[in-house]
């Protein structure tokens, strides 16, 4: 933790409005910002480097010599897989926080949109639309199924999974969810938007550990993937979890693409092991044109958008200034990454 009568040196590489910026000033006139928006490390002075304590950062960071006073990493991301195999990031004494809480709505809207389309049927009125063929006859393959008394099944009770949860309870969905922890349905050290989330650990009918993920999904109609990708996560939905779904179930990963391999998941979808999926994120991104993935009409493919939004800096902001007052205050930061568990 910083001196308290000296000033703290934040390094910030990401391009804020000088609006944001400004905002970052006022939390102290402590704080003195070093602003060096970049892509790569080296577009960092090593002055910069030599001299920042924090650094807010979306991908770029330094060497460990380059940064000995460097205590705290505040990312632009909630998931930091990108950054773990760097070797600062895993420094014992340089504390890392994420921007968690903030993607919850985004990300939300985007799974009921995707929930929403496949209850409806919505891709095939689309192939109905582009064959310019108005349906005659039996009409049951359009017959919509209400998101009333479905289950959803959500794959991590963070931030995003217990938005979902709180949305889901409006829609009259029974919410069943995976955690690391059962015994703790609350957690109080993430940051919360206020008005979002499920502060009070109320809105799932039945938590399971992880390893009853397979018991889990045998009772769901949506089975929502948001996890954060650590080794233990590393594909955790295999071919057995996808086998043990309905047949009319879908898939919607929101998390990231290695949770659940994109060959196990194709071969599922070609095999109507489930109805469908919607996936935003895969193992290799962009995804590849010659990926099978692309050709899979039971498939809704987005490209790694679920969390936008057009205020994000606006919002990533906010937390950064949250955790600049705890810090300079000496007091828990929110979104710490635990090291041992990888988030």
């Amino acid at each position: 933790m910083p001196d308290s009568a000296q000033s703290l040196r934040v390094l910030i590489t990401v391009p804020f409005s000088d609006d944001l910026l400004d905002r970052f000033r006022q939390v102290s006139d402590r704080v003195a910002l070093l602003v060096h928006p970049a892509e790569q490390a080296r577009d960092v002075p090593d002055e910069a480097w030599a001299s920042a304590q924090v650094l807010y950062t979306n991908c770029v960071v330094p060497e460990p010599e380059q940064a000995p006073q460097l205590r705290w990493i505040q990312a632009h991301t909630a998931g930091i897989d990108h950054l773990w195999d760097q070797p600062i990031i895993q420094t014992a004494d340089v504390l890392l926080t994420t921007t968690s809480g903030i993607h919850a709505p985004a990300v939300t809207e985007y799974v009921f949109t995707m929930m929403l389309a496949f209850a409806h049927r919505l891709p095939a009125l689309m192939e109905q639309k582009a064959a310019s063929e108005w349906p005659s006859g039996d009409r049951s393959a359009f017959m919509p199924r209400l998101l009333r008394g479905s289950t959803v099944g959500i794959v991590g009770y963070g931030s995003v999974g217990r938005e979902i949860a709180r949305v889901a309870q409006t829609f009259g969905m029974d919410v069943l969810a995976v955690k690391r922890d059962v015994r703790q349905p609350v957690e109080t050290d993430s940051y919360v938007l206020p008005g979002h989330g499920d502060p009070e650990g109320v809105f799932f009918h039945r938590l399971y550990p992880p390893e009853a993920l397979v018991s889990m999904v045998r009772e769901c109609d949506f089975v929502v993937l948001a996890v954060p990708l650590t080794e233990a996560t590393r594909g955790m939905v295999n071919a057995g979890v996808l086998e043990a779904m309905k047949p009319s179930a879908y898939l919607i990963n929101v998390s990231r693409g290695g949770v659940v391999d994109d060959e196990t998941l194709a071969e599922a979808l070609q095999r109507r092991v489930i109805a469908g999926a919607a996936s935003d994120v895969f193992e290799s991104e962009p995804l590849p044109s010659d990926s099978p993935l692309w050709k899979l009409p039971t498939l809704i493919i987005s490209p790694h958008l679920a969390g936008a939004a057009a205020d994000y800096r606006e919002q990533a902001a906010q937390v950064f200034v949250e955790n600049l007052k705890r810090y300079l205050a000496r007091k828990d930061l929110l979104n710490l990454v635990d090291r041992t568990r990888g988030y």
